[in-house]
Formats: structure tokens, C-alpha cells, sequence
């Protein structure tokens, strides 16, 4: 019987190298030591730059939207080296979406640099999912951050390097570097500079 697992995690490894493989070249570009776990749902590939030692587990959502109904866009989806995701990740673009090196992300964690309207009283009749995409800005997370467990990090924001962000927050503004944030919306907690 252990003999029969045995075969059928090397059999699994060898699906999950295939499989990185082959998604290698959905990218407009992707570095060296690319790693997916399947199963994933990519979209607008031609749109994303992905650096070197990728990895990411099951289920990974990555959308570059060049269009949505009427609207065109110029979606970039920028990823750096030494980038980790872990099951569940979602990450939606339609502007600019930069995530520089060494940045860790936990699961069930959703970047967004756009929303379903613009919430005003305009849209109120509109249904969700008709209304126009709009972006208040890029999101960019700069060296070294650490993304907690079902974070949310929302358009026109940007995470200093070095910070942390809690399970289950919601970023709606920007982050200092060494910060550690939580809550909803985030908020700083401590400056790691401070706490050393």
C-alpha cells in the first residue's frame, strides 16, 4: 500500500511540472524556477511579467482585463522575483499592478486595482455587474512584504517594503515601509523600526 502512494505522488509531482511548464508560456514573460500548482484560471496573459523562482499553489485567479463591455484597457500585471502565493489567491487588473521581490502572500487573498462602479447614486439602479470598471489607481507592493491570511488590498494603494499585513484586512490607503497593519480598513499597529 505505501508503495501505491508513493507511486502516486510522483505521478502528482510530475502533473504539477508539466503543468508549470506548459503555463510558462501564457505570460508575455516568466523568469527562471516558475512553479504552478494547477488547477488555475489566467487571463490576459499576454499582459503579465512574472520574475524569477515563482511559486504558487492550487487554484490561483489572475486576471489582466483588456476589456469589459464597451471599455478598453492597458492592463499590466508586474511580479517580481522571489514572489510566493499560497491556495486561493485572486488578483484582478485593469491599470497596474506591481508586486516587487521576496513578497509573501498567504491564502484566500484578493488584489484588486479596480471596482464595479464608482459607488455613487448614479449607478444605484445598475446591476453590480453591469456597471463600468473604474480604478482609483495602481496598487503597488513594494520588497519584502508579508500578506496575511484573506487579506484585501484595493485600488490606489501602495504597501511600503518590509510591512505586514494582517489575516483578514482590508487596505484601502496606502502603507508606510515597516509597518504592521490590521483590521478593517487597515490601519498601522506598530512600525517595526519602533518595536526592534
Amino acid at each position: 500500500m505505501i508503495i501505491f502512494f508513493k507511486i502516486l505522488n510522483r505521478i502528482a509531482i510530475l502533473l504539477d511540472k508539466f503543468n508549470s511548464q506548459f503555463s510558462k508560456y501564457r505570460f508575455k514573460a516568466c523568469g527562471y524556477g516558475f512553479f504552478l500548482k494547477g488547477p488555475s484560471n489566467i487571463l490576459g496573459g499576454e499582459f503579465i511579467y512574472i520574475g524569477n523562482n515563482f511559486s504558487c499553489f492550487s487554484r490561483l485567479r489572475l486576471e489582466a482585463y483588456s476589456r469589459f463591455g464597451d471599455q478598453k484597457f492597458s492592463p499590466k500585471i508586474i511580479i517580481g522575483n522571489n514572489v510566493s502565493l499560497n491556495f486561493d489567491c485572486h488578483i484582478a487588473c485593469i491599470d497596474n499592478i506591481v508586486i516587487e521581490d521576496n513578497v509573501l502572500v498567504a491564502s484566500k487573498v484578493y488584489i484588486s486595482d479596480h471596482s464595479h462602479g464608482k459607488n455613487s447614486i448614479d449607478e444605484v439602479s445598475i446591476p453590480p455587474g453591469k456597471r463600468r470598471l473604474y480604478s482609483k489607481g495602481p496598487v503597488i507592493i513594494r520588497d519584502s512584504v508579508w500578506i496575511g491570511e484573506g487579506a484585501c488590498i484595493l485600488s490606489g494603494v501602495e504597501i511600503g517594503r518590509c510591512s505586514i499585513i494582517g489575516a483578514n484586512s482590508v487596505v484601502t490607503k496606502s502603507i508606510p515601509p515597516n509597518s504592521i497593519v490590521g483590521g478593517v480598513p487597515a490601519r498601522v499597529i506598530k512600525n517595526l523600526i519602533e518595536v526592534s
